[in-house]
């Protein structure tokens, strides 16, 4: 199964109405990010143990550790949990910017170093959240 047939079928297995909301979500960030390289990260660790919750990646950027090691990975996060839905904006080395800048204006949502995450998308102003998606990418292109 490719990756996108690996995200469509992730959102089509979340209950109404996040999957109507992710799959919203999906949309505007491929359109804040036309032509982005796509990741889907199961949650899952080599011996298949749940680690974390399954997340869609868009964007491309590398990690580079103090040790010198690098890792690939995605800019931007999108993923189900218990209560609603997050929004990962990866790399960004202000841990408070988001929330100084985005939090406000973003509406009912809570905001913490990289994470943006709320209930429903009605609660939220999605064109505020394509502007820290936005700047998000712009941060993790610059290193």
């Amino acid at each position: 199964m490719n990756v996108e047939e690996q995200i469509k079928e992730y959102i089509t297995s979340q209950p109404e109405p996040k999957r109507g909301d992710l799959q919203t979500l999906h949309h505007h960030i491929l359109q804040v990010l036309p032509g982005c390289k796509l990741w889907f990260d199961n949650g899952k660790n080599s011996e298949n143990k749940t680690v974390s919750n399954p997340n869609i990646g868009y964007g491309f950027y590398t990690i580079k550790y103090a040790d010198g090691k690098t890792r690939d990975f995605f800019q931007i996060g999108l993923s189900a949990n218990k209560t609603g839905i997050s929004v990962y904006i990866l790399g960004i080395k202000d841990k408070t910017y988001l929330a100084q800048t985005f939090g406000k204006e973003l509406g009912k949502a809570s905001v913490t170093g990289y994470c943006i995450k709320f209930n429903k998308l009605k609660d939220i102003n999605i064109n505020i959240l394509e502007d820290a998606i936005r700047y998000g990418v712009e941060a993790t292109s610059e290193n």
